[in-house]
């Protein structure tokens, strides 16, 4: 028998720090339409998310998904990478 997962949060980005061990910073950014003037805001949120392998770099577009806490500000881990830095 299989079990079933929550739905999980998935977001992609840019990684804009692979300084830390097996951590990444990466930037997902967001369009929303401002409410009184009606024109599209690019908001940046940046999240810290886990890198068993260390594979990923400065530049990368990757997928992250929502996880179990594994330190204090890590929530998210690197579920695939979508497209290498140039």
């Amino acid at each position: 028998m299989e079990e079933t997962r929550a739905n999980r949060k998935v977001r992609a980005g840019r990684v804009v720090s692979d300084k830390m061990e097996q951590t990444v910073v990466v930037a997902v950014e967001s369009r929303i339409r401002h409410p009184l003037y009606g024109r599209i805001i690019r908001r940046t949120k940046k999240f810290k998310a886990h890198d068993e392998s260390n594979a990923v770099g400065m530049g990368d577009l990757v997928e992250i998904m929502e996880c179990k806490p594994m330190s204090r500000e890590k929530r998210w881990r690197v579920s695939r990478v979508v497209e290498k830095a140039k």
